[in-house]
């Protein structure tokens, strides 16, 4: 089989297939590229911000013997890991491609994501453990020291999961990193709510009570991301992909009668990328309808990098036409 770049089709019609490529960056692609300085710059004031809180928490706990406190700044602590995990994983995807890794280290967004739902879910666990030990033994604790710390805590949480609002609709690392920040804004709120409760009516049930609720939200909410991230590092199309809506406007391009070969992944968890054969008999008009089908995958389905290969005659079968063969 021959190989030919788009510009170059004319040398091969009399091939019984011609290979085509055809890449597209148009306009809007920049919308959905790789973390910005401005996210760079969230990362950089989540860490900081969340780590000076995790000692301060950790010490306040220490002295006001409140272990609600103490369980609060570790889970704080894994969250300041897996910030720092999401943002190398941003920095590390911006590379250039090398010589073996032609894709560059665009996945590790994907891979950083996975490892955030697993940490948060380990988190979970954490929580858990800890309430249904403080249900069976409940303890007195300083509660104006706690209602304080874990207020300053919903202030700092709340602040670093704006600045990670905006770019989580259409990143899923990102979105690990926002979920993190709401987790412990709402678990740092039912601190401060049971040491309220506690200090009022000396029910000391209510602290551990909460933190069961808020790791209930935890595990729901981290499920779709852990979830997603799984599709993603096995190589599944996006879930805001519809294969099937791809794959019905693209057996309806011009000239095309049969397509196949069909493959649709994530490079990274804000890139997607498309390889297809498609039969045309007619490819006069090859590079226009290559630039244009490009085109309108990025502009349809935000796809910005497809492979496309021509293939001119439907009697001679691709092997790799069967639905069965990847």
């Amino acid at each position: 089989m021959a190989h030919a770049h788009p510009h170059d089709h004319d040398h091969d019609h009399d091939h019984d297939h011609a290979h085509a490529a055809g890449h597209s960056h148009g306009p809007g692609h920049h919308h959905h590229h790789l973390p910005t300085d401005g996210m760079n710059r969230a990362f950089a004031i989540g860490v900081v911000l969340n780590s000076l809180f995790v000692l301060a928490e950790a010490v306040a706990g220490l002295w006001a013997g409140s272990l609600s406190l103490l369980a609060d700044a570790g889970h704080n602590l894994s969250d300041v890991l897996a910030l720092i995990l999401a943002w190398g994983a941003a920095t590390l995807a911006k590379r250039a491609p090398t010589g073996r890794r032609t894709y560059g280290l665009r996945k590790s967004t994907i891979l950083a994501s996975l490892a955030n739902g697993v940490l948060l879910m380990v988190a979970v666990g954490a929580i858990v453990s800890e309430s249904i030990r403080r249900l069976s033994a409940p303890a007195a604790v300083d509660t104006n020291i706690v209602m304080l710390t874990a207020g300053i805590g919903v202030l700092i949480n709340t602040a670093t999961a704006m600045l990670f609002f905006r770019g989580s609709h259409n990143d899923l690392n990102v979105r690990g990193a926002f979920l993190h920040m709401a987790g412990d804004a709402a678990v740092s709120v039912a601190v401060v709510i049971g040491a309220f409760v506690m200090a009022r009516t000396g029910i000391l049930w209510v602290d551990p009570a909460l933190s069961l609720a808020i790791a209930a939200f935890i595990l729901v909410a981290t499920w779709g991301l852990l979830k997603e991230s799984i599709d993603l590092t096995l190589d599944a199309a996006p879930k805001e992909i519809d294969v099937a809506a791809v794959r019905d406007w693209l057996a309806a391009q011009p000239g095309v009668v049969e397509l196949h070969d069909l493959h649709i992944w994530a490079m990274s968890t804000t890139e997607t990328a498309l390889t297809v054969h498609l039969i045309r008999p007619d490819i006069s008009d090859n590079d226009a309808f290559l630039h244009a089908l490009c085109d309108g995958l990025l502009q349809r389905f935000n796809i910005g990098h497809a492979t496309v290969q021509v293939e001119t005659d439907a009697a001679h079968a691709c092997r790799l036409a069967p639905a069965e063969v990847v």
